[in-house]
């Protein structure tokens, strides 16, 4: 599963994307759980800690919106972290 961060996520998790290798099957949540389980740097001064940041985010799989976090995934699957934007 790919995991692709934007905006302040990718400043929390120090990178624009990473590979996880769950089982088939595993929920959103479990993923996002192990996405928090990495040693991280410390993010950019003023950039809050990503678990903050994926707490109020919103999610695509493949670039459809996800709101359930119990979803069962697939091991192709992309998931796009979206933290919420300001402006207009």
């Amino acid at each position: 599963m790919l995991v692709r961060y934007f905006a302040a996520a990718r400043a929390a998790a120090g990178v624009e994307e990473e590979t996880y290798h769950l089982p088939a099957g595993s929920s959103l949540e479990a993923l996002l759980e192990a996405a928090l389980a990495v040693e991280r740097p410390t993010p950019p001064e003023g950039t809050p800690e990503l678990s903050r940041i994926v707490a109020r985010s919103s999610f695509l799989r493949n670039e459809v919106a996800v709101r359930d976090r119990s979803v069962p995934l697939d091991a192709g699957d992309v998931i796009d972290v979206l933290p919420p934007f300001a402006g207009g």
